[in-house]
């Protein structure tokens, strides 16, 4: 299964965006009823999306609900693949959303100090449950942060929860400045140092950056490469030549960057 690295918002107003994201290479693509849509636009917005989803699509698409009143225009529909649930702080809202949208991978995304805290036991919650991510916007706010760098505890926090529970690694949020390639590559390599893998996207043009951030090197393929050749000429720990310990941790790890660098 290819791990999915891209992940495209597009707003549910826009039907005719909605099908061309299809096509921009992402890996999964989120129809945004939140925030990218106008209070009066809601209701058409629903309908749009629900029209969207009467047939499946060849990518993955999932909806960011604004509240549990979404779910009677969504639940059953052959097109949906997930939702994406904002402002979770507890348990508690998993388990009424999955009481709903049975049979549906739920994404919860953890925008306030009190999810944060939670952060483990929401991604706990329901075996619906397949990821957890921040919305540093929202969070950024709640705890007055100015500078970037202040979210990074927060952003380790989430990684260790949702490996904890099991999870893939959470997706960075969303680069705000849709013409900074170079700022989006940074912060995409200084994501990936915090252990997060992949990006939500807010436009087609940063997919590739996001890609290329979050794909092994070719050093770091050959460093994969040559522990998992030593691993099957020895079992059990050892060290390679040029002194570099091999166990069951590092060999696992070494796998995971051979699957990523397959998508090349």
């Amino acid at each position: 299964m290819t791990i999915a690295l891209t992940w495209l918002y597009v707003p549910g107003d826009r039907p005719e965006v909605m099908t061309k994201a299809l096509s921009c290479g992402a890996d999964v693509v989120i129809v945004d009823l939140e925030d990218a849509v106008a209070p009066d636009r809601k209701e058409y917005a629903r309908d749009a999306v629900a029209e969207f989803l009467s047939s499946p699509h060849p990518v993955p698409v999932h909806v960011r609900i604004t509240d549990e009143h979404d779910l009677a225009w969504l639940v059953g529909l052959p097109g949906l693949t997930g939702l994406r649930l904002p402002k979770v702080t507890h348990p508690s809202d998993i388990h009424r959303i999955a009481a709903r949208a049975p049979d549906v991978a739920l994404y919860a995304l953890l925008e306030s100090a009190l999810a944060l805290e939670h952060a483990h036991a929401i991604a706990c919650a329901h075996p619906a449950v397949r990821g957890i991510a921040l919305g540093e916007a929202d969070l950024r706010a709640d705890l007055g942060v100015r500078d970037d760098s202040g979210l990074d505890w927060s952003r380790s926090r989430a990684v260790v929860a949702a490996r904890a529970a099991g999870l893939a690694p959470p997706v960075q949020s969303v680069f705000p400045d849709v013409r900074d390639m170079d700022g989006l590559a940074a912060s995409c390599r200084h994501g990936r140092t915090l252990g997060m893998l992949g990006r939500a996207a807010i436009h087609p043009r940063q997919l590739a950056v996001i890609e290329r951030a979050y794909l092994p090197t070719p050093r770091e393929v050959a460093e994969a490469e040559e522990i998992i050749e030593a691993a099957v000429a020895e079992a059990g720990a050892h060290a390679l030549p040029d002194g570099r310990f091999v166990d069951a941790a590092i060999v696992a790890a070494a796998k995971r960057t051979l699957s990523l660098a397959r998508r090349r």
